[in-house]
């Protein structure tokens, strides 16, 4: 074990399975470890690094801010927050944007203007936010609240109350659950990338909009990972033809330092005055000079580019040995292999290539702007394992 190794596990809280790999180095999609191993990275940091590591754009983007201003605080303007800010309402046609500094901090800004819109139109008792089984929205007692998945929530309770679940996929299920709570929002993901990268069918995520639309509930969509440009389109909701109430995001938003945004509609573009909300760090300039810098390049080039690669990927895995099915939309893929998910991945890290897990399948978050020829030398190595592991 090595001195990085032993100093981790003697001062980092045990959180993290954290595997024998320690990178030091890379460029793009490639990176390496402490022995000049080269690995190909599927994973981006769950997401995090669009257009991969040490992007030169990206780069100088963020040097540049460093080099005159790293942080100031919310009492004061800074250039950057202003400007991104502006970019993700004209890409999405809405109003405002809360930042902070991750998906979950995005999902509690949310969860909060749900909360505020329902009590100041119909009352206090209306507090109720309903998620889908399976979903995920963050690690916060609140956001782990707001997630449908109980194995969460075993060891951490009371969790803050007012939250129900209910099935993907389910609109029965969905609308008998509404009629029977004074609802105040519903928080949906349109890709469940922590629950197993399932994709929510259509008529379900448009029923929901349309049910949330006629009885004045505020309808979130949870684009921590789904977001700026994962899917093919710059978010997924883009592709049901709805238009939430709010959109929160985070990941792949700030290239690689943290940043997170709640979108707000012009419905509820006002719910949050003076001191209802804050953030000490939320719409640093730094971090945001690095999320101008990438959602100025997701483009409909790139995002054409990345549907292209999701289909070549998508093929090449249909009826591979020892993958029994393929799921997700754009860049974010699930893999669901005979052998299990994690053998898969150990396997893979061996033969130089980092893939994640998601439930029982292999998760791929790739680089938006990873190269075809690298992309499909990564693809036949997970292949070539899944069909060996397959066997064993």
């Amino acid at each position: 074990m090595s001195d990085i190794q032993i100093r981790d596990k003697e001062y980092i809280a045990g959180t993290y399975a954290r595997f024998p790999v320690e990178i030091v180095s890379g460029k793009g999609s490639e990176v390496y470890d402490t022995e000049g191993k080269r690995y190909i990275d599927m994973g981006s940091g769950i997401g995090v690094t669009a257009f991969g590591i040490s992007d030169n754009e990206w780069v100088a983007a963020v040097t540049s801010q460093l080099s005159r201003v790293q942080h100031m605080s919310n009492l004061y303007y800074t250039e950057p927050c202003g400007k991104l800010a502006e970019m993700l309402c004209t890409r999405t046609g809405m109003s405002k944007v809360f930042f902070g500094n991750s998906g979950a901090e995005a999902n509690e800004c949310a969860i909060k203007v749900a909360r505020k819109y329902a009590a100041e139109k119909k009352g206090n008792d209306y507090f109720t936010i309903i998620t889908l089984e399976n979903g995920f929205h963050g690690r916060t007692l609140t956001t782990l609240a707001a997630t449908g998945q109980e194995h969460y929530h075993e060891l951490f309770q009371p969790l803050t109350p007012g939250f129900i679940h209910t099935p993907a996929n389910d609109f029965d299920a969905f609308l008998k659950l509404a009629k029977e709570n004074k609802v105040a929002g519903i928080m949906i993901e349109c890709i469940q990338g922590e629950g197993g990268v399932n994709v929510l069918e259509p008529d379900f995520v448009k029923g929901v909009a349309a049910y949330a639309k006629e009885n004045d509930i505020v309808l979130v969509v949870d684009e921590v990972q789904t977001g700026n440009g994962r899917t093919g389109e710059l978010y997924a909701y883009m592709h049901y033809g709805i238009s939430p109430d709010v959109v929160t995001t985070a990941k792949g938003i700030g290239g690689g330092l943290p940043l997170g945004a709640a979108i707000l509609s012009e419905k509820v573009q006002n719910v949050l005055g003076f001191g209802d909300h804050g953030s000490t760090f939320g719409g640093n300039p730094v971090a945001c000079a690095g999320g101008v810098s990438i959602i100025e390049r997701i483009d409909e080039k790139l995002l054409a580019d990345i549907k292209a690669k999701s289909e070549y990927i998508f093929s090449a895995f249909d009826g591979a040995k020892g993958v029994k099915s393929v799921s997700g939309l754009g860049l974010m893929v699930g893999i669901e292999t005979e052998a299990a998910a994690s053998d898969v991945v150990k396997k893979c890290i061996e033969r130089g290539v980092l893939c994640l897990t998601a439930k029982h399948k292999v998760r791929l978050l790739p680089a938006l702007n990873i190269p075809m020829d690298v992309l499909k030398e990564a693809v036949e190595i997970i292949k070539s394992v899944a069909a060996e592991l397959s066997n064993s």
